[in-house]
């Protein structure tokens, strides 16, 4: 059984700064593309942005040049640094993972969620 855990979700200010984890664990064989989503209020889920194995990196429009997403393999982890944080950032971000699991099984992961409020 594989599972992505999120982590960092808070209330922050506009202009602010925040970090968002990702901790993939379990039956982990192998993982290729990670990154996130997100849903605001009364919107459709929006691409954030992905990063491949190797680190090449891409991003929504929205978010470009604000949010960086970085990983690290050896813990099978993928971040996303968000700065000059918008009330329209506001959202519940979803991280997802291209995993093969120990059975050499493909599958998309998806993170259960945390909740990002840009708020004074």
């Amino acid at each position: 059984q594989v599972q992505l855990v999120e982590s960092g979700g808070e209330l922050v200010q506009p202009g602010g700064s925040l970090r968002l984890s990702c901790a993939a664990s379990g039956s982990v064989f192998s993982i290729n593309a990670m990154g996130w989503y997100r849903r605001a209020p009364g919107k459709e889920r929006a691409w954030v942005g992905t990063i491949t194995r190797s680190g090449s990196t891409n991003y929504g429009d929205s978010v470009k040049g604000r949010f960086t997403i970085s990983r690290d393999n050896a813990k099978n982890t993928v971040y996303l640094q968000m700065s000059s944080l918008k009330p329209e950032d506001t959202a519940v971000y979803y991280c997802f993972a291209a995993i093969i699991d120990s059975s050499g099984v493909w599958a998309d992961y998806w993170g259960q969620g945390t909740q990002v409020i840009v708020s004074s």
